[in-house]
């Protein structure tokens, strides 16, 4: 790419570009994201596996006996940890990095609320992070510029 085509490339393209070299990394705070209001958050993820659980355990309290609700709710427990929650937090993740690189208002958006960081570690071992407080654009031109000549 020459370097009028570098001037005139737009902010997001080319932090697209950068995180397809993955000379930069997006972080997404889950949390954020993982609320009613998100536009990637879904009800059905969150609540009915949580819901099954806990009518299971009722059920096996009420229908035989306490220990055996007990025990329903410690599997169900342990299952919604150690498989339900990194499945959501990997559909999270990836919803909305998708949604904040689809425009320019997608992503400032996200930025403003403090939900997306980015990071990056320039090929003579410097690391950089941007957060709310800093300019993604600058960022993204920053190590654009200094990893111009290793992206070949």
């Amino acid at each position: 790419m020459s370097e009028a085509e570098d001037a005139v490339l737009p902010p997001l393209e080319r932090l697209r570009l950068l995180l397809d070299a993955q000379q930069v990394k997006l972080g997404v705070h889950i949390r954020k994201m993982n609320s009613p209001g998100s536009p990637v958050y879904r009800h059905g993820e969150n609540i009915w596996p949580a819901a099954g659980i806990l009518v299971a355990s009722f059920a096996g309290t009420a229908l035989i006996h306490f220990y055996v609700g007990a025990a329903i709710l410690a599997v169900g427990c342990w299952w919604w940890l150690a498989k339900v929650q990194p499945r959501i937090r990997d559909g999270v993740f990836e919803r909305a990095s998708h949604w904040a690189l689809q425009s320019e208002e997608h992503f400032d958006a996200l930025w403003a609320k403090g939900v997306l960081t980015l990071h990056a570690e320039l090929p003579d071992g410097r690391k950089f992070a941007a957060a709310r407080r800093d300019d993604w654009r600058a960022f993204a031109r920053l190590v654009y510029r200094e990893t111009k000549g290793n992206a070949a």
